[in-house]
């Protein structure tokens, strides 16, 4: 694995090493050896899966407060997919900046996402799938989330979304 921190301190793209033959390739996906000695939190409890049927979905932009807050490690299986995230560390150098990352089936990355940080995706084809990890258990009342269209963040999306959840249209500004 090449694992290459992003301008966001904590987080990481993640690409498969890929030994190429006449086959195809071979790749380690995941190795809690090569996590640890990055300094990554090797140890995931969790694991979900989204599909989401139409091009232009938007899920997000979420996270989760403590002690249930969660790194995740997210990677598109099907599709395609902007992938976006929000440093919400108080304190960080990078407070309130936005990171993104084309993620697809066909490039094999992967994104490590801090805790403290919001996490949403944007879909770039029909009938995507996305699998991620995460390091704590879903705690819905300790959920949160930052609308995907704050001025605050100023997040450069490729298209404006069409499906989204009420819930992800509706949170309030953020005042940090």
């Amino acid at each position: 694995m090449v694992i290459t921190e992003t301008k966001l301190k904590g987080a990481f793209v993640i690409e498969l090493d890929q030994f190429k033959d006449a086959r195809g390739f071979f790749a380690r996906a995941w190795s809690d050896h090569e996590f640890v000695a990055a300094g990554l939190t090797a140890t995931f409890v969790e694991s979900n899966l989204a599909f989401n049927e139409k091009k232009s979905t938007l899920r997000g932009m979420h996270y989760q407060l403590p002690p249930y807050a969660q790194v995740k490690l997210v990677r598109c299986t099907r599709g395609r997919i902007y992938d976006v995230i929000i440093d919400l560390r108080r304190g960080s150098p990078t407070f309130k900046q936005w990171f993104a990352v084309d993620m697809s089936a066909d490039n094999y990355r992967m994104l490590y996402v801090p805790e403290d940080f919001a996490h949403g995706y944007l879909t770039l084809e029909d009938k995507t799938e996305v699998f991620y990890q995460t390091s704590s258990y879903y705690a819905p009342d300790h959920g949160r989330g930052v609308r995907w269209n704050d001025p605050t963040f100023n997040i450069s999306w490729p298209v404006d979304p069409l499906v989204m959840i009420d819930r992800d249209s509706e949170y309030e500004d953020f005042l940090f």
